[in-house]
């Protein structure tokens, strides 16, 4: 019985140990960017739309943000640039850079939606 246990101890620690070494992995080529959107009066905005462009790709993913005003985009390579916008009743808070030059796992980019979208020309 004893050495079942022992087996078992051995087995699940080496698949914790994995875990950890891929985690690791990712961690040193992903980060997440996170922050919060209020409107010119610094209230949070609930149901605004965070835009992420990548500047590699020109992909674009979107967040609706929360009840706090909060948004948050995982999976992000750091050798990319990325470009940050707020969306809100007609109203943006304009582009902002996340820069491969900002080093942080983890960087908080707060957005603050005041200024009128510019109708499209059509």
């Amino acid at each position: 019985m004893m050495r079942w246990m022992a087996a078992l101890a051995l087995i699940s620690a080496a698949v914790w140990a994995q875990e950890t070494k891929e985690e690791k992995k990712l961690a040193k080529t992903e980060r997440i960017v996170q922050g919060t959107v209020s409107d010119a009066d610094g209230n949070f905005i609930n149901g605004a739309v965070v835009k992420l462009k990548d500047e590699r790709t020109l992909q674009v993913r979107s967040f609706i943000t929360e009840k706090d005003g909060a948004y948050h985009f995982a999976g992000l390579k750091l050798d990319n640039d990325y470009q940050l916008k707020a969306d809100y009743s007609g109203k943006t808070s304009g582009w902002k850079t996340l820069s491969i030059f900002d080093t942080r796992k983890q960087p908080v980019i707060n957005l603050k939606v005041e200024k009128q979208e510019k109708e499209e020309k059509k």
